[in-house]
């Protein structure tokens, strides 16, 4: 192939990797269900959070504890909203990279908790907590309920 040739299916390769797709084509974005209170605003924010990085996001404003009890996550990994995504449980403020990496991996396990609150986790990081963070784990919960670290943040 000569130089010339070259340079045109570089040229040709190069516009069509800036054809946009058509909607069809494209890949769906993961949906995730999130079950939460009505009331509670860091579980909305948390949602802002996933739609922001390309998630679907489907809310449930009721029904957060007994989606926990009904997905088979342990009490004591609870946090104020659970969700489930491609047949994960994720419960609390769990960050999108951690969902994708874990959509990604496909680990065998029940899915991610980032039990409590922690200050500075996605949807507790408003102005209200004036830029303070708190160290947290993203726990890769088995479906045996043990759980090991899957991410820190420090």
């Amino acid at each position: 192939m000569n130089e010339t040739s070259l340079s045109r299916r570089r040229l040709l390769i190069s516009a069509l990797a800036t054809v946009a797709l058509p909607a069809w084509a494209a890949p769906a974005r993961p949906r995730v269900d999130v079950w939460k209170d009505p009331n509670c605003g860091c579980c909305g924010d948390w949602v802002k959070h996933l739609e922001a990085e390309g998630f679907a996001v489907r809310v449930f404003a009721t029904g957060a504890d007994a989606a926990r009890r009904r997905l088979g996550l342990p009490d004591a990994y609870a946090s104020c909203h659970t969700a489930l995504v491609d047949g994960y449980v994720l419960e609390g403020h769990v960050p999108a990279s951690d969902i994708r990496r874990l959509l990604a991996d496909k680990p065998k396990a029940l899915g991610l908790a980032v039990p409590g609150m922690p200050v500075g986790s996605p949807g507790m990081d408003g102005p209200v907590y004036q830029g303070r963070r708190d160290p947290y784990d993203v726990l890769l919960v088995s479906r045996d309920g043990r759980a090991g670290v899957f991410a820190s943040y420090r």
